[in-house]
């Protein structure tokens, strides 16, 4: 299985943009979908989580009510909507999946890089 992340950019701050992530099958019967960030000098960190089966989501407290995760079966596709963007969100953004049963992240997206200028 193949990920393919895509929709970042610059942009600022106060605006927003919506990533993409587009698989190329299914990677477990039920899995997560995850969406990462590594920002410059920090350790890389969960953003938000779909539970592809059942639909419940995960969000970081940095984020939680700005940024919505979604999914579309139909496309195969996972989307991170991100709304009043803070410069501080600025990173490398990351699309991953796990299987429900496991705690570890299997395959990855290449990331695509968010900046937010003040």
């Amino acid at each position: 299985v193949q990920l393919q992340a895509s929709g970042g950019g610059l942009v600022q701050a106060g605006g927003s943009l919506r990533l993409s992530c587009a698989a190329s099958g299914r990677p477990f019967s039920s899995y997560f979908m995850g969406w990462f960030r590594r920002a410059p000098g920090k350790e890389r960190e969960i953003v938000a989580r779909l539970n592809w089966s059942g639909g419940s989501t995960y969000y970081a407290d940095s984020v939680k009510g700005r940024f919505t995760i979604s999914g579309d079966d139909a496309k195969n596709s996972v989307y991170l909507q991100m709304n009043s963007l803070k410069p501080e969100d600025t990173a490398v953004y990351y699309c991953a999946a796990r299987a429900v049963t496991r705690s570890t992240y299997d395959y990855w997206g290449q990331g695509t890089l968010v900046t937010v200028s003040s």
